[in-house]
């Protein structure tokens, strides 16, 4: 006969149990769609940020059996994909799988300018027939329908590098943008999303504040995001400004530095044809913030 646990020896393991699930959560599926009348066929886009040359399984298949079940039409790396000093070898397992099934487009991030690597993991990316966004646009096609992929370097190159400036970088970006066709802005750093929106970007994607690390959700989105400080004001999600979607990923850095109840993410941002001009973000059958 199976003897019943009481109660008072039960609670600790169930308290230990919660604790190891909130600092060591899963990898998670984020999803958020935007509705424009720009577009008249569907676009799906797959968000990888801030991978910090994590490594999900043998040739990172948690995380590539995850996507490809998706289906995306492409794939934005949002930067901080490769790693400070170790050896590249799991950004190259994700990129010897993914380069074979679609576009790709990345833009570099902090990490990757200040650790000195910026040029050899754009040359890595190019070697897999990534598209490298350094203040130009590319055009993802579907059908008959189209949409532009614009990408900045961090800001970061501005001093470390004596090429463009991050801010002429964004120039460019604006005046090869085409009015008529839906506009998504690749950029590492969600903090400077008023210049973004300045430009009339219809979508920004993001990454670097690794959700704030520690998160209650309902009550605080992240404690604490480099160069936003303390309760940062986009550690994660969905913003809007004016005219300007931003979506932010909360990244898939798996560290030293414990995650809580913030666990790692890739997105999928669905963009759908709209009768009118509107914003509609939804995040796991909850609608999180709309534009009429």
């Amino acid at each position: 006969m199976n003897k019943l646990i009481h109660p008072t020896k039960a609670l600790p393991v169930l308290a230990m149990t919660a604790g190891v699930l909130a600092v060591y959560p899963r990898l998670v599926c984020r999803r958020y769609r935007i509705l424009s009348r720009r577009i008249h066929t569907p676009f799906r886009l797959a968000v990888l940020s801030d991978l910090h040359a994590s490594w999900y399984g043998a040739g990172q298949t948690e995380l590539l059996r995850r996507l490809v079940k998706e289906q995306p039409d492409g794939v934005l790396l949002a930067g901080d994909m490769g790693p400070d000093w170790r050896p590249a070898d799991n950004l190259r397992e994700l990129l010897t799988s993914l380069s074979n099934r679609y576009p790709i487009f990345y833009v570099s991030g902090n990490h990757e300018i200040r650790s000195g690597r910026s040029r050899s993991v754009k040359t890595l990316m190019l070697e897999f027939g990534v598209s490298v966004l350094e203040g130009n646009t590319r055009i993802l096609r579907k059908g008959m329908d189209r949409i532009q992929i614009c990408g900045v370097d961090d800001p970061e190159v501005d001093f470390f590098f004596s090429g463009p400036s991050w801010m002429q970088q964004l120039h460019s970006c604006s005046d090869a943008r085409e009015e008529e066709i839906f506009s998504v802005l690749l950029s590492h750093r969600p903090e400077l999303f008023s210049f973004y929106a300045k430009e009339n970007f219809d979508l920004v994607v993001c990454g670097h504040a690794h959700g704030g690390q520690v998160r209650i959700p309902g009550l605080l989105n992240g404690l604490y995001a480099p160069n936003q400080g303390f309760f940062p004001s986009h550690a994660g999600g969905f913003y809007r400004k004016g005219n300007t979607a931003m979506i932010v990923s909360r990244g898939l850095a798996k560290n030293c530095i414990p995650r809580i109840c913030n666990p790692p993410e890739f997105l999928v941002i669905d963009i759908l044809p709209a009768p009118e001009r509107m914003f509609l973000a939804q995040r796991t059958g909850e609608v999180v913030d709309s534009l009429l």
